[in-house]
């Protein structure tokens, strides 16, 4: 087996993954402290991924790629345990709820349109937001925090403009971009 598939962040990223189907039935079975202590450890572990890979030094496409796939699994399981577990709380959220939904969706579908493969951009902003989303979550519902939570919302549709601008901007698929910023400086360079 490749030894770049078999590394620490890689096997966080695929954790994340395992941990998808058990949000799934915990918020099926309306388990909410099971779920919140499973979305922890998931949420957590997204925070290491990154952070080892780079300390190890083993950023990789596909790394890069598992953390995207298990990023957009584990927040439509948030939405999904907003709606199975906090239905009160789902239905005071929907407007925003949505707007996180098409942040993620239409970033996607551009890529894939434009380059036939899945965005995996992880911008700072996109690395913000992330960071962002798990107290903002809790604090929703747990302390009935509204106003964060929106925030953050807001802020995950900028991360999507901005990585919708990302892939008009680009010849070819890449992972791993900093920013637009980073984008107009390699075209600026070029000319």
């Amino acid at each position: 087996m490749n030894k770049n598939f078999c590394s620490v962040p890689n096997f966080l990223s695929i954790l994340r993954l395992f941990l998808v189907p058990v949000l799934a039935v915990a918020a099926t079975l309306g388990e909410a402290n099971l779920f919140l202590l499973v979305l922890a450890i998931s949420l957590v572990s997204d925070m290491l991924d990154g952070y080892f890979a780079r300390k190890l030094e083993q950023v990789t496409e596909l790394g890069a790629k598992l953390d995207s796939w298990a990023d957009m699994a584990t927040y439509a399981m948030m939405i999904m345990g907003l709606y199975l577990i906090w239905p009160p709380v789902f239905d005071q959220q929907f407007t925003f709820l949505v707007a996180a939904t098409l942040s993620y969706i239409l970033p996607v579908l551009i890529a894939l349109a434009r380059f036939g493969s899945f965005p995996s951009y992880h911008t700072w902003g996109a690395k913000l937001a992330a960071l962002l989303i798990a107290p903002a979550f809790y604090w929703l519902v747990l302390y009935d925090e509204q106003l964060f939570f929106r925030a953050v919302i807001v802020l995950y549709v900028v991360v999507a403009l901005e990585e919708i601008a990302i892939t008009f901007l680009l010849k070819k698929s890449k992972t791993n971009i900093a920013s637009i910023l980073t984008i107009l400086k390699m075209s600026k360079d070029k000319s």
